[in-house]
């Protein structure tokens, strides 16, 4: 053999190589990556709120100035939930309104039992104090958490109170203590009370009575208004002589619906105030309140409605607004977690009326400042200072926690 090849040989041998490594091997080709998986959002947590509601009759108007507002508490509920939705996108929950307006002539255990019953755990009820009873005690509304938008029944915070049931509008004792710390701060302790003939007035001149006593002032005279005429063609010479009572500070007037109250002002035989159901009245919520931040929901609600914002819209406001905030610190939508949170000292609302609003555990009321206000000014907001009380002065108005007659904790 030749050398030459001889030393190739050895030389293969030595280094390992083969003649398929000699060979020029095909270039590496980069290993294909896999298709791009777009990440899956985590699901939204839903809580379903449900608005119930029935249409009322048109009322023979004493003015025309304030027109009948239909469904009334609607347009609060839903201003709730767009409040509710911008907190829901940072919290990963979803807010859903589902409204039942029943129509005058309807039947609202009907729609409750085949479209509520069951299907909703958190209501908004606008429906009166008696309709709302009997939902909240059946077998189907005993499941649910309501939320009493449209009633300010003492009854309903008291012995017909419900373990299920959460009011936001003050109630009658609530609104009769307001206008009573105002005038016992003004000085004006004799009073001249002036009742009409519906349930609901006598209802609220007993409020009255009780937050008379409470604070101290005296009822010098009462008088119920028994007139069947046109309140308007006679109240410049009779309500003069109507008004014919021993010396008194302040009329006192209870005809909540609006039928004779309103020709009391500057008519009576002595120039007196009236309070009460009209000329300065306790309220929820009035269009001349501008503070802590009401200018700002004021106008939204103005823009989105084309109308001034009433008591029931503010309450349907409040409530959606509770169950929102219960859900975004439970991070639940279960509703033990949500009433839980709600009825424990942790809950504040913020209600654009200075001090966090809360709900009172022995019977459900929120607890909130009331406003004192003339039909085109804010007068005072109680409670008054100097009012004090050992928890929280808000508990001023209404029946506290010592004289309740409720036992909403007693489970069915």
């Amino acid at each position: 053999m030749h050398p030459i090849n001889l030393f190739i040989i050895v030389l293969v041998l030595l280094q390992g190589w083969t003649v398929a490594d000699a060979k020029p091997k095909p270039k590496a080709t980069a290993p294909e990556k896999p298709p791009a998986v777009k990440p899956v959002a985590p699901a939204k947590q839903i809580i379903n709120i449900a608005y119930l509601s029935q249409e009322q009759t048109v009322p023979a108007a004493l003015s025309n100035l304030d027109p009948f507002i239909q469904n009334k508490g609607l347009l609060g509920s839903e201003l709730a939930i767009s409040d509710n939705t911008t907190t829901g996108q940072f919290t990963g929950q979803s807010f859903v309104l589902s409204k039942f307006i029943v129509p005058v002539d309807g039947d609202v255990e009907a729609i409750f039992n085949n479209d509520i019953a069951g299907k909703f755990q958190l209501v908004v009820s606008l429906l009166p104090a008696e309709s709302l009873n009997k939902l909240a005690n059946s077998a189907g509304g005993k499941a649910i958490l309501w939320f009493d938008a449209a009633t300010s029944d003492d009854s309903l915070r008291a012995e017909q109170c419900r373990f299920n049931v959460l009011h936001l509008l003050p109630s009658r004792a609530m609104r009769a203590d307001a206008l009573a710390q105002y005038m016992m701060k003004k000085r004006w302790t004799k009073w001249f009370l002036v009742v009409g003939t519906a349930p609901e007035d006598k209802l609220f001149a007993d409020a009255i009575k009780r937050a008379a006593k409470r604070f101290g002032s005296t009822i010098v005279a009462e008088k119920i208004w028994e007139h069947t005429y046109d309140a308007r063609r006679t109240a410049q010479s009779d309500v003069a002589v109507f008004s014919r009572v021993d010396e008194y500070d302040v009329l006192v007037v209870s005809d909540e619906q609006g039928l004779f109250g309103e020709y009391l002002d500057y008519r009576t035989e002595s120039p007196r105030p009236v309070i009460g159901t009209q000329g300065l009245i306790a309220t929820a919520w009035h269009r001349t309140h501008e503070q802590w931040g009401a200018t700002q929901i004021q106008n939204r609600f103005k823009e989105q409605a084309g109308r001034w914002m009433e008591e029931q819209d503010y309450a349907a406001y409040l409530a959606v607004r509770a169950i929102g905030e219960a859900a975004t610190r439970t991070k639940s939508n279960e509703l033990t977690a949500i009433k839980d949170y709600i009825l424990s000292p942790a809950f504040a609302l913020q209600g654009y009326k200075g001090n966090p609003l809360s709900f009172r555990p022995w019977d459900g009321q929120m607890r909130q400042p009331v406003l004192l206000a003339a039909p085109r000014s804010l007068v005072a907001v109680a409670p008054i200072e100097g009012f004090l009380h050992p928890k929280t002065e808000l508990d001023t108005l209404g029946v506290d926690e010592p004289e309740t007659t409720c036992r909403m904790n007693v489970t069915p």
